[in-house]
């Protein structure tokens, strides 16, 4: 696999909905802060969800993790860092860091990873159209 080596930094301002009794972010959440960010960072590098949806391929979510090293709680200014490595196969891997507004130190890091596959759902080789974006964005920090 070709390294591209992108990052994107994504912004969220926790909502009360998104906390829990303790008032803090509940710990499901951070995988909704994890896909924000990556159709975010997709986006950017101008590839839509609906387009790939489109031309027959789904990426569902076949592996995740999440580390919790803190917490944030509502009203919170979060950035999430997603970084995409490599060019996929089949199989694409984002990896996320979750900071709060004024911390070095990530709150939550974890990662997901994705299986191009198509309407009946059996795997298939990444769109080269979508590879092309990445390499048209290799090496770069971006930002919303």
């Amino acid at each position: 696999m070709a390294r591209v080596d992108i990052t994107h930094r994504f912004h969220l301002r926790v909502i009360y909905a998104q906390t829990d009794r303790m008032n803090v972010v509940y710990y499901s959440r951070y995988y909704e802060f994890f896909e924000a960010a990556r159709t975010a960072l997709l986006r950017k590098i101008e590839v839509s969800y609906a387009g790939l949806e489109r031309e027959g391929y789904r990426l569902p979510v076949v592996e995740s993790h999440c580390h919790y090293h803190g917490s944030a709680t509502f009203e919170d200014l979060l950035t999430i860092e997603t970084y995409l490595e490599e060019e996929p196969k089949v199989k694409l891997k984002l990896a996320y860091k979750v900071f709060n507004a004024g911390r070095k130190e990530p709150i939550v890091t974890g990662y997901t990873i994705h299986s191009f596959v198509n309407s009946d759902l059996r795997p298939v080789r990444a769109p080269q159209q979508f590879n092309e974006c990445l390499r048209r964005h290799a090496g770069q920090v971006l930002e919303d």
